[in-house]
């Protein structure tokens, strides 16, 4: 089986890595210079999209804002899975609260803004505060701004203004602003024969808009279920196929979904050491007509993401269950590098795990272990 990953970053490097002892050969479509790669040397394999396409079974995507040329060609080669319908979706928030809606799935009231008029509408209905997030292009918190009582209105409407002329078919979707009590997403997979297998809830700590910390969660079993709820109400209505993630704010036990994600997701790579099958083998089984693997909590497990920083203190692989998985990546400030998985017994020796891993990592960098 031969699956082709549009996108050449780390989350097609870590569905490599988990596809290998399968017999599944994975590689990787590079939308920026159009090669095909290794996903792990970088090494060019093929050149171009349509020879990859042939020899692909299989194409999947590892992130959600590709050029529609490159989805539609994929899409009309019959070997896309998830569907270029829900690829859009994840990468333009228009597409995604019009599914959200359609699936009866619950969602901050907003409304979609071009011109100032709309702005002036959103804020008379949707009320301040207000959430602004540009349509496309948006991830780790860019293209977001927040309008409070008393905030310079012009100067934000100033800022908006060069963002939807930086990008043909912009728009901004206002928000009511949620206050949440925290932020937790799902990890779940649907096989091309409609079964559903899901993960724990994580609770995620971001820290300027980039997860920082997700930590498996085994003690809410109603929120788990709501959760599973939404999930299945919007993999069955798009017909997806693979591995969906969806963030959502929990509100004194109420689940409001904030985006989805249709891919494999940074808050789901504590499943490698954590879950019988990891997120990256099962969207692989998903995608490929395999049956799906069990997403069983093996033990408590949290994952910390690496920002900026291409080393880490050698002591910390002497700590009991850490392990450190890297990208591979030339260093810059604030890019994910790579991430490190903890795992424990219980909550209360994770937490004490944490701890200790925290004595040895910088606080500036890993501000969530504090």
């Amino acid at each position: 089986m031969r699956v082709l990953v549009l996108g050449a970053g780390q989350l097609a490097r870590m569905m490599s890595l988990a596809g290998a002892p399968l017999n599944i050969e994975v590689f990787a479509y590079d939308v920026t210079t159009g090669n095909v790669v290794h996903p792990l040397t970088q090494q060019v394999m093929l050149k171009g999209l349509n020879t990859a396409i042939t020899y692909a079974d299989v194409i999947t995507a590892e992130f959600e804002h590709i050029p529609h040329d490159i989805l539609d060609t994929c899409a009309n080669s019959g070997k896309l899975l998830p569907s270029a319908q829900a690829i859009k979706a994840g990468g333009d928030r228009r597409l995604e609260k019009s599914l959200l809606d359609n699936a009866g799935v619950a969602n901050a009231r907003y409304q979609i803004i071009a011109t100032r008029a709309d702005l002036d509408q959103a804020i008379s209905t949707v009320g301040l505060p207000l959430v602004l997030k540009s349509s496309l292009g948006g991830y780790d918190g860019k293209g977001q701004w927040r309008l409070r009582p008393g905030d310079d209105l012009e100067a934000i409407w100033d800022e908006i203004t060069q963002c939807l002329d930086q990008t043909s078919n912009q728009a901004i979707v206002a928000e009511a602003f949620v206050p949440f009590d925290r932020e937790v997403s799902l990890v779940g997979v649907r096989a091309k024969d409609g079964t559903i297998a899901v993960y724990p809830l994580a609770e995620n700590i971001h820290t300027n808009g980039v997860l920082s910390l997700s930590t498996a969660l085994t003690d809410n079993p109603e929120l788990q279920q709501q959760a599973e709820g939404m999930f299945r109400a919007l993999a069955e209505s798009l017909n997806y196929v693979g591995v969906l993630a969806i963030e959502f704010f929990d509100v004194g036990g109420t689940l409001l979904v904030n985006e989805i994600a249709p891919r494999v997701h940074n808050s789901g790579h504590w499943t490698q050491q954590g879950a019988e099958t990891c997120q990256f083998e099962n969207h692989l089984r998903a995608v490929s007509g395999l049956p799906l693997g069990s997403t069983a909590l093996l033990r408590h497990t949290a994952m910390i993401n690496i920002l900026g920083e291409d080393t880490l203190p050698k002591a910390l692989l002497a700590e009991p269950h850490c392990h450190i998985h890297w990208y591979g990546k030339e260093k810059r400030t604030g890019r994910k590098m790579g991430h490190i998985n903890v795992c424990a017994n219980s909550q209360a020796e994770l937490k004490d795990a944490l701890a200790s891993i925290a004595n040895y990592l910088d606080p500036a960098s890993f501000p969530a272990l504090r």
